[in-house]
Parts: C-alpha cells; sequence; structure tokens
C-alpha cells in the first residue's frame, strides 16, 4: 500500500509526541517535484550516517535534542531550533535524547 502524503490544504499535526515518542516511526509528510518535507524519529543514541542531498535542508528539532555534524562541526540542535544546511554539504545526525524532527529539502 501506497504512503498518503499531504495534499495541498491539509492541515498536518506535527506536535511533540510526548511519552509517546518510543513508538513513533518516521514519516514523509510531503513531496512533490521541488519540495520534500518529513518527520523523522531517532531514538536516543541512534546515528544517520553521513550523507548529502543536491539540495538545500531545513532540520527544525520538535522534541529532544539531536546533534548534527556538518563541515567538520558538531552542533546541538534543541526542541525549538533549526538549522539550515547547504546542498551537497555533507551532515550527519545523532540522538543525544530521544527526538523527532521536521527536515525539508528542495528537490
Amino acid at each position: 500500500m501506497a504512503l498518503q502524503h499531504a495534499s495541498s490544504g491539509d492541515v498536518i499535526d506535527v506536535r511533540p509526541y510526548g511519552a509517546r515518542i518510543d513508538g513513533a516511526q518516521s514519516i514523509a509528510l510531503f513531496k512533490s517535484t521541488q519540495l520534500e518535507v518529513m518527520r523523522l524519529v531517532l531514538p536516543a543514541g541512534h546515528r544517520m550516517p553521513p550523507h548529502h542531498v543536491p539540495g538545500e535542508i531545513t532540520i527544525q528539532c520538535l522534541e529532544g535534542v539531536v546533534r548534527v555534524d556538518v563541515a567538520a562541526a558538531s552542533h546541538d540542535l534543541p526542541t525549538g531550533h533549526l538549522m539550515y544546511v547547504a546542498g551537497g554539504v555533507e551532515h550527519a545526525l545523532t540522538a543525544i535524547e530521544s527526538a523527532s524532527v521536521l527536515v525539508t529539502i528542495a528537490l
């Protein structure tokens, strides 16, 4: 069964999971020819290895704390903070504590 993405005008709930975060899963919320939006759930200690995407991205921490390694530096991204990463720049994420992040990619 194909994942149903949001349509124009749909309202998407991205409030923190809170105590339910350990049972939550990552999900693609929207994808078009120019933009992709996903919510990543990272259990404490989970690492997304170094990678890059062609388009520019933003990473917004919705809850928890995630460490972002980018351009030979590490930055902790706590709840409520957002980071921009230029297209093609290698980056990695590590959940310092269970976290969910909203990732937007310009395609």
